[in-house]
This record gives C-alpha cells, sequence and structure tokens, in this order.
C-alpha cells in the first residue's frame, strides 16, 4: 500500500467567487504522516473536504498513487475521515459503529464481527464492542472513530482536529496513539491543526498553510532552525526581529554590527532568533554580545522568560528559572551567530496572530449514509 497524495492546483471558492483554498499544491509522499497547519480559517479543512469528496473543487487535480479521484463519489475513493466530533451511530453498539462501512460493502457478518474487534483491539478498546456510543467517553468515541476509518483500510486516512475538545493529558495520549497506528499500518495520513506542537510530535513533514495558500512544505525541525519565510517564523511559535541589512557575513542593525553563522543575500533583510537561543552570560566577550537591560523577568516553571531593551529594540529571551535576573538588571545578552536567520521582509504585517515578542512555542471514517442505519443492523457484540 502506497497511498501517495498529490493535490496540484486546488481551488475552491465560496460566497461572491472569493476563493478560501486559492491554488494549493501539495505532495504525501506514501505511508507518511502530513500535518497540515495553519490558523483557523486559512482553508484546511476545506482541502481534507475535496480529497474525501465531501465538497466540490472550482479547479484542481487531486490524485492518489497517481490515479484522479475528483471524479469520483465519496464512497467510492480510497480515502478515510475522521472528523472533529466523532459522528457515530448513537444507537448502535461499537462494534456495530465500527463495522458499519464493511456493511455498506457487503462483507459478509463473521468477517465484519471479527474485523471490527480486531481494529478495536488495534486502538486499544478491547472490550467495548457491545457497548452503545453513550457509555463512552470523548476520547474513546475518537478511538472507535479512528477503528471506524481504518477497518476500511483506507490508502488515504484525513484527520480533522480530532483532539481539539480533549483536555491536555489526553491530548497527548491520542497523538501517540495516532503516531503509533501510522507507523504499525503505514498509512499515509494528513492530520490537521493549528497548534505547532501537535504538528512537531505527529508530523513527518508539515505543511503549513497561511491564507488559502501552502506557505511551506518540510520537516518540523525545518521550520523551527531555518523558517523558510518571516511569515513562518512567526507563526512556528514567538520570535525576536530586527530589521537591518546584510552585506558578506555581518548584519548592521541598531544592535551593532552582529556576525552571521549562516550565509544570507547582501541587502536589506528581518533577523530573526529564537527566545531561547539568546543567552544571558556573566561575562562580556563571546561573538555578538550585546548590552541590555531587564524590563521583566517571569517565571514560568520550567523557564524565566527575560524581557529586555537593547539599542533600542525590545528583545525576549528563554532561560532556566533559576538564572538570578530581576528588573532593571544591566546584562550581557549573546545573539549566537549558529542560531541567527535573516529572512527577506516579506511580510511587513503579521497575518498569523502569532505572537512575535513572546517566548517560542516549541515548535475517516467511512461517508456517512444519507440515513442512519437501523437497530437491525447491530452485528456485532461483545
Amino acid at each position: 500500500m502506497s497511498g501517495e497524495l498529490a493535490v496540484t492546483g486546488l481551488r475552491v471558492a465560496y460566497n461572491r467567487g472569493v476563493p478560501v483554498v486559492d491554488g494549493v499544491d501539495l505532495r504525501v509522499p506514501g505511508g507518511t504522516l502530513t500535518a497540515l497547519l495553519g490558523p483557523s480559517g486559512c482553508g484546511k479543512t476545506t482541502v481534507l473536504k475535496v480529497v474525501a469528496g465531501l465538497l466540490t473543487a472550482g479547479a484542481g487535480e487531486v490524485r492518489i498513487d497517481g490515479a484522479p479521484v475528483l471524479g469520483l463519489p465519496a464512497e467510492r475513493r480510497p480515502v478515510g475521515m475522521v472528523f472533529q466530533k466523532p459522528l457515530l451511530f448513537g444507537h448502535l453498539t461499537v462494534g456495530d459503529n465500527v463495522a458499519f462501512g464493511l456493511r455498506m460493502r457487503g462483507v459478509p457478518r463473521a468477517a465484519r464481527r471479527s474485523r471490527a474487534r480486531a481494529m478495536l483491539d488495534l486502538v486499544g478498546l478491547p472490550d467495548v464492542a457491545g457497548r452503545r456510543v453513550g457509555e463512552l467517553s470523548g476520547g474513546q468515541e475518537q478511538r472507535v472513530a479512528l477503528a471506524r476509518a481504518l477497518v476500511l483500510d483506507p490508502r488515504v486516512l484525513l484527520l480533522d482536529e480530532p483532539f481539539s475538545a480533549l483536555d491536555a493529558e489526553l491530548r497527548l495520549r491520542m497523538r501517540e496513539l495516532v503516531r503509533r497506528l501510522q507507523r504499525e499500518l503505514s498509512t499515509t495520513m494528513v492530520f490537521v491543526t493549528h497548534d505547532q506542537q501537535e504538528a512537531v510530535d505527529l508530523a513527518d513533514d508539515v505543511a503549513l498553510m497561511l491564507d488559502g495558500r501552502i506557505e511551506a512544505v518540510g520537516p518540523p525541525s525545518s521550520f523551527y532552525a531555518d523558517p523558510p519565510t518571516l511569515s513562518a517564523a512567526r507563526f512556528f511559535g514567538g520570535v525576536n526581529e530586527v530589521r537591518g541589512t546584510v552585506t558578506g557575513s555581518s548584519f548592521a542593525c541598531p544592535l551593532g554590527e552582529l556576525r552571521l553563522g549562516v550565509p544570507a543575500p547582501d541587502g536589506p533583510g528581518v533577523l530573526v532568533v529564537r527566545p531561547e537561543s539568546l543567552r544571558i552570560l556573566g561575562a562580556d566577550g563571546a561573538p555578538n554580545t550585546v548590552p541590555a537591560t531587564v524590563r521583566e523577568a517571569r517565571f514560568a516553571g520550567t523557564h524565566r522568560t527575560v524581557v529586555t531593551t537593547a539599542g533600542g529594540i525590545g528583545l525576549t529571551a528563554t532561560v532556566a528559572p533559576a538564572v538570578p535576573v530581576e528588573p532593571g538588571d544591566r546584562i550581557p545578552l549573546q545573539l549566537p551567530p549558529s542560531a541567527l536567520r535573516v529572512l527577506p521582509d516579506t511580510a511587513a504585517t503579521d497575518t498569523t496572530g502569532a505572537d512575535t515578542t513572546a517566548a517560542a512555542t516549541p515548535a475517516a471514517a467511512a461517508p456517512v449514509a444519507a440515513t442512519a442505519p437501523t437497530t437491525e443492523d447491530e452485528d456485532v457484540r461483545a
């Protein structure tokens, strides 16, 4: 099973012809998990619904293993989808919910009962086949939704922020489950999220979507350590920004002449550096060390956020909680050359909603039938 997904030139418009998805190109290699990351309203869910056959595209192409699927009805596509809400049939048992898609495909009763039980075992629910949906917790319901999607052996599984309604600890456990299932089954997955940490935890690759377009695609580490654009740097956690001019390996700015460890084209640009990359030193002398004044020092348990002013510019550092700094202190602040990146100033305003000064954040079920099945379909028992 390969399941390579290729989306090309996808365009979807709603009211008055204004596109919500505008020329999206996305390739997801077979057997990998890609996080489609972006703020609310950027078009992520729309892309998934087009791939699943739940929305019609105005233009573009969707292929799975090279075969076009836009002309196929949803039930004939090798695609599963798990939604934000589980969308389970409340009057059926858990086992019958999982086996529902198999029944629609005409799989014999004994086979679908066996496969449903095996899939419930896989998602960690071995003893719930005979229960009603109303007896389950929210996390259990989402596990059942996963089992119902996976029991059909989709070549591509789409997950639309399925854990957004769960508490933090349960979300973490569900992420681990999805990642384990993806590795065990080698199913191609696209996971929609607005949470950078979730994308980092889950994905082989991240596709950052902003304003209906794919901003950049790459492994999570590249967004964090070497952001491709200023918008990507801002969205993928807070960054410090300093405007200036590159000449050779140096960057002239209000902080002085800073040495660059990574080459950048000569000319104007925006230097970005993560708060946790800044260092508060005991003495001057290291490269790119500037005098700074502490404005705030906020204790945050695992770290301390130190807001400073240097050269008339605000710079925020994330340091160990025991570092002894207080407001009003004069400190040497180092910007390590290897941590600095200079990007084109193509995003004059921040449209992502990310905080550009705060400490950085480290960085389907079977198509639902028009009518629900009756209780006569309850053929999977505990």
